[in-house]
């Protein structure tokens, strides 16, 4: 299996997440889709100690395609949020983020996060530095497959946007291929950062 595969991107990204306080506690996860296959990562496991083969593969309905051979390995119940921007953005690659910054800019923020005038906006999709980047809030819900709905509701009121915050949880966010989902990552991550620390100043 090749470095690029995208098994081993996720079992490399997740390791990567985890270190930067993305993936803690067995939450978070990434997806890379790959022509008409989707590989996801697994539910309720350490993300820094996936490996490849821990990986799920779905088709573009959703069916489960190929399993672990774990048994005790379960499908993320953020499948279908994932497949939101796979069906309505045709993105790429989606990840979850379990992140504190995110999880802050969703307290300081009502039902969307506004920032303005900072270089990383310059990262998003279709921003430049002069623009205000607006992210929708969700509701959080007990369960994370209860947020599809909401999630798509957000994406068709905010369509320049490629993220989606939930409230008092993290943020899904993707891209064209996993290349540009982890780069916006980054830029909204540093944005929701930033944020907090101006409204601490």
């Amino acid at each position: 299996m090749t470095p690029d595969h995208p098994r081993a991107l996720i079992a490399e990204l997740c390791r990567q997440f985890y270190q930067l306080g993305w993936c803690t506690g067995t939450g978070g996860g990434i997806s890379i889709r790959d022509g008409d296959v989707i590989y996801m990562a697994p539910s309720g496991v350490q993300k820094e100690r996936i490996q490849p083969e821990d990986v799920f593969v779905l088709d573009l309905e959703g069916a489960v395609v190929e399993r672990p051979e774990n048994p005790k390995l379960k499908l993320t119940e953020c499948s279908p949020l994932f497949f939101n921007a796979f069906r309505m953005r045709d993105a790429g690659a989606v990840l979850h983020s379990h992140s504190l910054d995110a999880l802050m800019a969703t307290i300081h923020y009502d039902t969307v996060f506004r920032v303005a005038e900072v270089e990383m906006i310059k990262g998003l999709r279709d921003h430049g530095y002069y623009d205000t980047v607006e992210v929708p809030i969700i509701p959080n819900t007990a369960r994370e497959c209860e947020l599809t709905d909401s999630m798509a509701v957000a994406m068709e009121a905010w369509p320049k946007v490629d993220a989606v915050l939930v409230q008092r949880h993290g943020v899904y966010i993707w891209g064209r291929d996993w290349r540009h989902a982890k780069a916006q990552a980054e830029c909204y991550d540093y944005l929701f950062r930033y944020a907090d620390r101006m409204i601490r100043a």
